[in-house]
C-alpha cells in the first residue's frame, strides 16, 4: 500500500493564521485557517508547488471563478477570495463546511432514506443551478460534498468542470465509481445527463453504503468497475426500506444510454420530491431562480420546514393534484389532411421543450416522469386537477412519429416531434397501451443479434416499432409486424447490443414507456 504523503507547508497569509490541515489532495491541500477581518474560521485550498504548471493554473482559476459564479446557492460552497501567495502558489479562500462531509458518513453510518432525499433534491438543485449557467460539474462524488454548519450539503470542487458546448467532451480527471459509461471510453463526450447520471450514483452510495457498482467482499479493481458500469445492471441498495419506485428513479437516471436518463438535473429533483410525496414526507423545496416573468408560488407555512428553509431559499412549491387523470387524445382541425387527422386523434399534445422554473406537481405514479406545466395564478385548482391529464413523455411522441410516417405510406424513418397537433381541444380517454415484455436478444454464429418478446395484451392489428440504442442521439426507429428483429452484424459490432421496442395498436397509440433490452 502506498505511505499516505505528509502535508505541504502552510503558506504564510496576511491577515490569516493557520491553525490546522484539513485535507489532502492530488493538487493541492486544504487547511483551516483563522481570518482576522471579519473574524471566522475559513478553508483555504493551496495548490502544491510541483503542480504549478500552466494547465493546473488555468484550471485553479477557472475553479475560482466557477465557484465565485455560484456561490450564490445555499448548496453549493462560497469562495470568499483568490489570490497568490508569497511563495508562488495559488490559493482559495473558502466556506468552511465543519460538519462530515458524504464522504465520511456514507460508509460509515446508515443513512435515513428521508435524508438521502432530502439530500439528492438539495444536490440537484445546485447541479441544476450550475447547468442554467452553462457550468458542467462532471466530478460528482460525495468527496466533493461537503456539510455547513447549518446542515446543508454543499457541492465542492469544480476543477475539472467545463462550460456546456465547448469542449464538454474533454476529461482531465474522473472518479470511475461515479461516473457515467460515455466518460469512460476511449473519446468521452458528455453533457448535462452525465451530471445526473453521477447525481443520482451518489444519492446511490448514501443509501447503499456502497458505490453503486462495488461488489462487497469482492475484486473492485479499476477494470472490473468500468466493465460493471458499461454493462451490468444496476445492484439493487439492498435495503428494505427503500421503495421500488426509488429504486427505479436511480435506474432511470443513471441508465447505460443518456437518452434514457432524466433530460435534467430538475427533472430529477421533482422526481425525488415525488418519492417524498409517496412516503408522506415533508417536500424539500428545491433551491432555484424564479424566472424574471414567473410569480413564484407562495409556500403554505409547515411546521415540518425547518427556518433555514425560510430564510434561505426562493422555494418552488410542489401542488398535489386533486386527482389523476390519464394522459387525453388530440383531435385534429377540421380540414386537415388525412396524416395530420390520424396524428390528431391517436397521440397526446407533448409539453413544451423548454423548461422553465414553475410551481412543481406531484404526479401519480404512472405519470411522475412527465414535466410540469408552468401555472398562472388564479388557475393553480383547476389545473392541480387536470393537467397531469395534459403532459406526455417526448419519447412517446418520438416513437410513435415513426409508426405515423410509416402509415402514410413513406420509408418508416422517424417523423419530426413538430408534425403533431398540439392545440387542438381533447376528445376522449385513451387506454394504456402496455410495454413488451420479455425482451431479450442471443447473439448469432455470423455475428447479428436476434431479439424476441412478448405482446402482454395483444389485439388485432398491433404491430412494433423498435430501434437501437446509442451511447449518444436518438435511436432510428422502424415499423415491423411480427415479435421479432435481427440486428446485422454490422451494427451489432459492440459487445452488447441494447434496443427498445414499443407496441403499435392499430389507431396509432403506442407504449406509455418502451422496452428495453440487451444481448445476454
Amino acid at each position: 500500500m502506498t505511505a499516505r504523503r505528509e502535508a505541504s507547508t502552510p503558506p504564510r497569509l496576511p491577515g490569516y493564521e493557520y491553525l490546522r490541515v484539513l485535507g489532502l489532495g492530488g493538487f493541492a491541500d486544504v487547511f483551516l485557517y483563522q481570518q482576522e477581518l471579519p473574524r471566522r474560521e475559513v478553508a483555504v485550498k493551496v495548490l502544491l508547488a510541483g503542480s504549478l504548471d500552466d494547465g493546473v493554473r488555468r484550471r485553479f482559476q477557472q475553479e475560482a471563478n466557477l465557484m465565485a459564479q455560484l456561490s450564490h446557492h445555499p448548496s453549493i460552497v462560497t469562495i470568499y477570495h483568490a489570490a497568490i501567495a508569497a511563495d508562488g502558489r495559488p490559493f482559495l479562500v473558502m466556506e468552511y463546511c465543519s460538519r462530515p462531509g458524504l464522504a465520511e458518513r456514507y460508509r460509515q453510518e446508515r443513512i435515513s432514506v428521508a435524508e438521502a432525499l432530502r439530500i439528492g433534491i438539495r444536490l440537484a438543485s445546485a447541479v441544476e443551478t450550475a447547468h442554467r449557467a452553462g457550468i458542467l460539474h462532471r466530478d460528482i462524488k460525495p468527496a466533493n460534498v461537503l456539510t455547513t454548519d447549518f446542515g446543508w450539503p454543499a457541492l465542492t470542487d469544480f476543477g475539472i468542470a467545463a462550460t456546456t458546448g465547448h469542449g464538454a467532451g474533454a476529461t482531465v480527471g474522473m472518479s470511475i465509481p461515479w461516473s457515467p459509461p460515455e466518460l469512460l471510453g476511449e473519446h468521452p463526450t458528455g453533457d448535462e445527463r452525465s451530471d445526473v447520471y453521477s447525481l443520482a450514483a451518489t444519492i446511490y452510495s448514501l443509501l447503499a453504503g456502497r458505490t453503486p457498482f462495488e461488489v462487497p467482499g469482492g475484486q473492485n479493481t479499476a477494470q472490473q468497475l468500468v466493465a460493471r458500469i458499461e454493462r451490468a445492471p444496476l445492484p439493487p441498495t439492498g435495503r428494505d426500506d427503500v421503495p421500488p419506485s426509488l429504486q427505479e428513479l436511480l435506474e432511470r437516471a443513471m441508465a447505460k444510454h443518456p437518452t434514457r436518463r432524466f433530460a435534467s438535473a430538475a427533472a430529477v429533483a421533482r422526481a425525488l420530491q415525488q418519492v417524498e410525496a409517496d412516503l408522506r414526507l415533508p417536500i424539500t423545496p428545491l433551491d432555484l431562480m424564479d424566472a424574471p416573468d414567473v410569480e413564484p408560488a407562495e409556500p403554505a407555512p409547515s411546521p415540518d420546514l425547518d427556518r433555514e428553509d425560510a430564510t434561505r431559499l426562493r422555494s418552488i412549491v410542489t401542488v398535489a393534484p386533486a386527482a389523476p387523470a390519464a394522459p387525453v387524445p388530440v383531435q385534429a382541425p377540421p380540414g386537415a389532411d388525412e396524416a395530420t387527422r390520424l396524428r390528431g386523434v391517436t397521440y397526446v399534445a407533448p409539453e413544451p421543450a423548454t423548461e422553465r422554473p414553475g410551481p412543481v406537481l406531484v404526479t401519480p405514479p404512472e405519470l411522475r416522469d412527465a414535466e410540469p406545466e408552468t401555472v398562472q395564478r388564479g388557475r393553480a385548482r383547476l389545473v392541480a386537477g387536470v393537467v397531469s391529464g395534459l403532459v406526455v413523455l417526448a419519447a412517446v411522441v418520438a416513437i410513435g412519429a415513426a409508426a405515423l410516417r410509416d402509415a402514410d405510406g413513406t420509408d418508416g424513418n422517424p417523423t419530426a416531434t413538430s408534425d403533431f397537433t398540439q392545440d387542438a381541444p381533447p376528445t376522449g380517454i385513451a387506454d394504456a397501451v402496455p410495454s413488451p415484455s420479455g425482451l431479450q436478444g442471443t447473439r448469432q454464429a455470423d455475428g447479428s443479434v436476434v431479439f424476441t418478446w412478448d405482446n402482454p395484451e395483444p389485439q388485432t392489428g398491433d404491430r412494433y416499432v423498435w430501434g437501437v440504442l446509442q451511447a449518444t442521439g436518438e435511436p432510428e426507429l422502424a415499423l415491423i409486424d411480427t415479435a421479432m428483429v435481427t440486428v446485422p452484424a454490422a451494427q451489432a459490432t459492440t459487445a452488447e447490443v441494447c434496443i427498445e421496442v414499443a407496441i403499435v395498436r392499430a389507431d396509432r397509440r403506442v407504449s406509455a414507456e418502451p422496452a428495453q433490452g440487451c444481448t445476454s
